[in-house]
Formats: structure tokens, C-alpha cells, sequence
């Protein structure tokens, strides 16, 4: 009796043990923080996407008190927007939830129209050392089906400027698009305060603008994407790169196989002196591995413990 009881309690604490260590701090929005967004629902969207959320993680809301609020609401208060009768609400920031079962979890602000404007987040917690699919954007197929070209506004109503949030602002309006060759792009700002470089990827990831592909200095900058491949923008003035403006995006082929007209205003990347290799994916964030990629989950590694522990009390 005594073997099972000393079993037992083992069990218990190896498996307390992996709750406590799989738990972690999120910040929402990371260095947005929790505000009316830029690109809408797809911001905190993206930024869900590229997380993956477990039982005993926190959630903290950074905001201002008095201008923002945060409420946790169900499933159908979260798609019509309605604060009426929260489940949770918060309104001195930072505010922090525990996410203490698996299932989804809504929130919303409950300040005017902040919700209709995009200030709202779902997501869906899982159970500690749970394997699930690699969530976040992925690279863009090697070939869609053939469509006629899109014109794509950066930042839609933002346009192209030092965004809130660092990069994640550009990477949030990107996520969910695919490029093909023939698309435009259009970046929208200020004559003489504002600019637009294509550059290679070292240069994108080190923010180096001394040396550029090619550089647009009147907006709006209209640029067909002539090639597959990755391509990678930025601003030449001072900090603008460090501070988030920048985007990286991958074009690829239609499945009918066709090229770009030849009145492109945009060199397409391989008759540049600094081409841009294909194969190398944008430098964005990525979805993180599997769970039961690189190292051992933390059931599969507590549950060794307890065999071996079982084991040892069996000899004795």
C-alpha cells in the first residue's frame, strides 16, 4: 500500500511540476499592446495565430486606464460586439487573466466602437504538452490559380509610416494575403517625409539602407511585383526601419504561368546588381515547430520520470 500511496503522490508532482513549468506570460499585441489596431480584426488575429496558448498561461492587457478597458465576454457577445453583460471586466491596465481551462476564450473592449474597429481577440487554450498543428502564417503556395492582378494599398488605411505595434503591424496586414506576379503594390505617404526602398534581405534584417535595390521617393509609389520571389521594403530615413517600416512578402506564379507586362516600373530582383534569393523565406515571424519536433514534450518527459521512479520503488 505504501508503494502506490509514495506512486501516487510522485504522479501528482511530476505532473504539478509540468503545469507550473508550461505555463507563461503573453503580453496581447506584444509592443501594440491592447488599442484600437491597425488592419482591424486581423491584428490581434495574426498575433493569436502566431502564439499557441495552454492552461495555467497569463494574458496581459498593457493599456492606459480610463481610455482602455478589457472584458471577457461569450462567444456571441465577442461577434456582435456587445459589452452589455461581461463575464470579467477590467479597466486599470495592465490587467492579467489566467487562462486556468481549455476551450475558447473572447475578449473585447467595451469602449465605444473599439470592438466594431477591430479591439477584440479569440483564441482557444489547450492542455499542457498537447501536440496540435503549427499554427501562424505560412509561405505562400508555389502556385495559386490564375486571377486577374490585384492592387494592394500597404497598411490599408494606415499607408506606409512608423507603425504602432513595431513590426507587427506590417506583418499583421500581410498574413493573410498571397502575391502573385502581376499584383501592385502601393505605398502611400508624404512627399519629403516619407520613402520607399526595395532592398535585399540582409539589408531588410539589419535595417542597413545605405545601399538600396531601388528607392521610391514620391508617393503615392506604385510598384508592380515583375518577378517571384522575396521581396523586402523599408524607408531610408533615419530609424524608420528599426522602428517597424518594414515588409516582407513572398510572390509567387500564377498556375498559368504567365509574366509580368513589360512597362513595369519596379526591376524585378534577378537583374538587380543585390538579387533577392527565392528560396530564402521572408524574414517574418513563423509558426513555431510542432510540439514534438526539437525536444521532448513535457508529458512524454514526465511520464519517463514516473516509470523510472515506479521502477526504483518496485526494487525496493
Amino acid at each position: 500500500m505504501s508503494k502506490i500511496v509514495s506512486i501516487a503522490i510522485l504522479a501528482i508532482s511530476v505532473a504539478s511540476l509540468l503545469h507550473i513549468t508550461a505555463a507563461k506570460t503573453l503580453v496581447v499585441g506584444d509592443d501594440l499592446g491592447w488599442l484600437v489596431p491597425p488592419g482591424g480584426d486581423f491584428t490581434y488575429a495574426a498575433w493569436a495565430s502566431i502564439n499557441v496558448f495552454t492552461v495555467g498561461d497569463i494574458l496581459v492587457f498593457n493599456f492606459t486606464s480610463g481610455q482602455q478597458d478589457v472584458a471577457r465576454v461569450t462567444k456571441e457577445a465577442y461577434l456582435y460586439c456587445n459589452s452589455t453583460n461581461p463575464v470579467a471586466l477590467k479597466t486599470t491596465g495592465p490587467a492579467n487573466f489566467t487562462l486556468d481551462t481549455t476551450g475558447e476564450y473572447f475578449f473585447i473592449s467595451t469602449m465605444d466602437k473599439h470592438c466594431l474597429l477591430g479591439q477584440r481577440l479569440a483564441i482557444y487554450v489547450i492542455a499542457p504538452g498537447a501536440v496540435i498543428p503549427s499554427p501562424g502564417p505560412q509561405a505562400a503556395p508555389s502556385a495559386v490559380p490564375n486571377r486577374a492582378p490585384v492592387t494592394y494599398t500597404v497598411g490599408d488605411e494606415m499607408g506606409w509610416i512608423v507603425p504602432p505595434g513595431a513590426g507587427l503591424a506590417y506583418m499583421t496586414w500581410a498574413y493573410n494575403k498571397t502575391f502573385i506576379v502581376g499584383d501592385f503594390l502601393v505605398f502611400n505617404f508624404v512627399d519629403g517625409l516619407g520613402d520607399v526602398a526595395l532592398v535585399t534581405k540582409q539589408a531588410y534584417e539589419t535595417c542597413d539602407t545605405n545601399s538600396t535595390i531601388q528607392l521610391w521617393s514620391t508617393a503615392p509609389a506604385k510598384i508592380l511585383l515583375n518577378a517571384t520571389g522575396d521581396y523586402f521594403f523599408t524607408s531610408t530615413y533615419p530609424r524608420r526601419c528599426t522602428l517597424g517600416q518594414q515588409l516582407a512578402i513572398r510572390v509567387v506564379a500564377s498556375s498559368s504561368g504567365g509574366t509580368a507586362p513589360s512597362s513595369s516600373i519596379a526591376n524585378p530582383p534577378s537583374t538587380t546588381s543585390n538579387p533577392i534569393n527565392e528560396v530564402d523565406a521572408p524574414s517574418v515571424p513563423t509558426s513555431p515547430p510542432p510540439a514534438s519536433s526539437a525536444h521532448p514534450s513535457p508529458i512524454i518527459a514526465g511520464l519517463y520520470i514516473i516509470f523510472l521512479s515506479i521502477s526504483s520503488i518496485a526494487l525496493f
